[in-house]
């Protein structure tokens, strides 16, 4: 299908005027709406530039081509743009939601995040959505009249339950602003979050496996035999019989972003058809998600993500890297823990006879915050072997 180069804003799109405000009240800007200082304000945040040495999949140094937690994010904003300008949703909103969706991640990617909710099970644990919503509410400090980036309601609740209600037990971060702002934890988020949560999905299922070509875990020959991918390789290959293995890798990534968006237009438009809400509310209390894949292509996308676990993810090269990364995880957060003085003067400040368990929150946030190169300047720092996770 032919998706819209644009589309009139819906009635059950989120606005900006009607926004439920500031945990702070502001002036509101003379050229900018709400939904636009948000995405503008997490791309001014030093959280988001940190995301340039994160771990995607392959640590930074692995290669210049390969994504970084920056590129990623930054591939999920097209996406979710293309989405949201299709549907008539608000743009900026989906951007500001697609910017600040990894804001929490901490290093090594998926390793360093199990590693530091182990550290953290016996104090509440450690969820990198979670932490998102912490960095923008309190650990960003540049205002003077507030902590954190002082976001609107919207784009709070989108980050905290972008992939649907929140039900007991909540994370910890979430469990702590509870008090300070009702999110709707209960219902379904804006339809401009659940367009950032299934850009998110489209961008690492597409991207992941362009990585993976590239670095050789597996070849297009592999991938001939899954759903959705296999005819988009077969159609290349007839119009293209002898084009070379560069070009074809990324027109396979180039189809298939065009397939999913299309596709996921087409279901959402299906759905609205179905359920026909009045307003962005009504979106949050529908009993399922508005933005979806179709059915066919909701089961070829577990397929893609089906081979992606074992060819790449488990792959035993990087189970190898991710575990030893986890390792520099592990050791620096026991080293905090035991000896305070080993953290930088402006933190060690900030947990000065503080009880073990936000010590131990204030730990988690400093090495969360830290980049896969800082990680491990800080491991050679501190001990007198690092894992060179190659």
């Amino acid at each position: 299908m032919a998706v819209a180069l644009a589309q009139p804003r819906v009635e059950w799109a989120s606005k900006a005027e009607e926004s439920r405000g500031r945990l702070v009240d502001e002036p509101a800007s003379g050229t900018r709406s709400a939904f636009r200082r948000d995405a503008d304000r997490i791309i001014h945040s030093s959280a988001f530039r940190r995301l340039a040495y994160k771990t995607q999949v392959f640590v930074y140094h692995e290669g210049d081509h390969f994504r970084t937690r920056l590129t990623h994010t930054l591939e999920v904003v097209q996406v979710a743009r293309s989405i949201a300008r299709a549907l008539g949703l608000d743009e900026d909103l989906a951007e500001a939601l697609a910017l600040a969706h990894d804001l929490g991640h901490p290093p090594f990617a998926h390793a360093g995040e199990r590693v530091l909710d182990a550290c953290m099970a016996a104090y509440g644990g450690f969820d990198h959505n979670a932490q998102a919503l912490r960095v923008v509410t309190r650990l960003e400090n540049r205002y003077p009249g507030f902590d954190g980036l002082n976001l609107s309601w919207e784009t709070h609740e989108g980050i905290v339950k972008h992939n649907g209600p929140l039900l007991a037990p909540l994370p910890h971060a979430v469990a702590a602003h509870a008090g300070r702002q009702d999110l709707w934890l209960w219902s379904w988020p804006s339809a401009e979050a659940q367009v950032a949560a299934i850009a998110d999905d489209i961008a690492y299922d597409v991207h992941d496996m362009d990585d993976g070509l590239r670095a050789g875990m597996f070849g297009v020959g592999d991938l001939t035999g899954l759903p959705l991918v296999g005819p988009v390789i077969a159609e290349i290959r007839a119009q293209w019989p002898t084009l070379d293995a560069s070009r074809t890798v990324h027109e396979v990534g180039r189809r298939l972003i065009t397939l999913l968006i299309e596709d996921v237009v087409a279901e959402t438009s299906r759905r609205v058809s179905q359920h026909e809400p009045q307003s962005a509310d009504a979106v949050r209390r529908l009993g399922g998600a508005l933005v979806g894949f179709s059915a066919p292509v909701a089961e070829a996308e577990r397929g893609m993500k089906a081979f992606l676990y074992p060819h790449m993810y488990r792959h035993p090269w990087l189970m190898r890297v991710m575990t030893d990364a986890g390792e520099v995880v592990r050791d620096l957060f026991t080293r905090y823990m035991a000896d305070s003085a080993a953290l930088p003067p402006e933190w060690q400040v900030t947990i000065e006879g503080a009880e073990e368990e936000r010590r131990a929150r204030r730990i988690a946030d400093f090495i969360a915050g830290q980049t896969d190169r800082y990680a491990l300047a800080e491991h050679a720092r501190l001990f007198d072997s690092t894992p060179e996770l190659r």
